[in-house]
């Protein structure tokens, strides 16, 4: 979900002896068994609720500094996985590395496909994720309402702040949406305990938007609610 959700805030951005051997194995042994790889157990692991540890910091291709560095820009995640490979999604994005400024919220639904091993890590797997199911946005400051009411108004009701609106099956020009299309990411997920990994963005802001673009590190982790 180009950045579920790089992309989706591309429009946000124009407004963040050998005693030591044996004292070693029960670690090695501990940390061995909660790295699972068998994908159904990964599956049935997952279900549940899942959420960001703090704000997290993404890059973006589409705004830059006067120096030509990419603009940062942030948001928080909470993670439905539901059996039959069902997701929901929710993110809040906001102008500063805290979260204090809330700027818009996503709400997405849809499914996981999973795709294989990924090189990145013992148990890592491909999974792209499609929004199916639903698509929600809500403006969370006037100015970003005021914004989706001059480049997003057609087909739409007024844009309203916390007042979310459906652009599932739509055209939405800021997301880059196109009507009878659904958003998809090629993405990994890693599980380890009680932590979820998903890819790290790439460092040039290029989306997940295909195979070549798959993300090859592992972001900041979702911890488990």
């Amino acid at each position: 979900m180009r950045g579920i959700f790089g992309s989706s805030l591309l429009l946000l951005l124009t407004i963040s002896g050998a005693p030591g051997a044996a004292a070693q194995s029960p670690s090695s042994s501990t940390k061995a068994s909660i790295v699972e790889t068998d994908v159904a157990k990964i599956k049935e692991t997952m279900v549940g609720n899942w959420e960001s540890i703090a704000p997290e910091i993404r890059p973006s291709s589409a705004s830059k500094n006067a120096d030509g560095t990419l603009k940062p820009f942030y948001l928080k995640r909470a993670f439905k996985y539901l059996p039959g490979d069902r997701f929901e999604l929710e993110i809040v994005n906001s102008v500063d590395p805290y979260g204090a400024v809330p700027l818009a919220g996503m709400k997405i639904r849809g499914h996981v496909l999973w795709r294989g091993a990924h090189p990145v890590a013992p148990g890592a797997q491909k999974v792209d994720f499609v929004a199916d199911e639903g698509y929600e946005v809500t403006p969370l400051v006037q100015g970003f309402a005021d914004v989706l009411n001059k480049v997003a108004s057609s087909g739409y009701a007024p844009w309203a702040v916390n007042a979310p609106q459906s652009i599932f099956g739509k055209t939405f020009v800021p997301f880059g949406l196109k009507e009878g299309t659904n958003f998809m990411e090629y993405d990994l997920v890693y599980l380890r305990g009680d932590l979820l990994f998903w890819g790290a963005r790439n460092i040039d802001g290029r989306a997940f938007d295909s195979e070549q673009n798959r993300p090859t590190n592992l972001q900041i982790p979702l911890v488990r609610r």
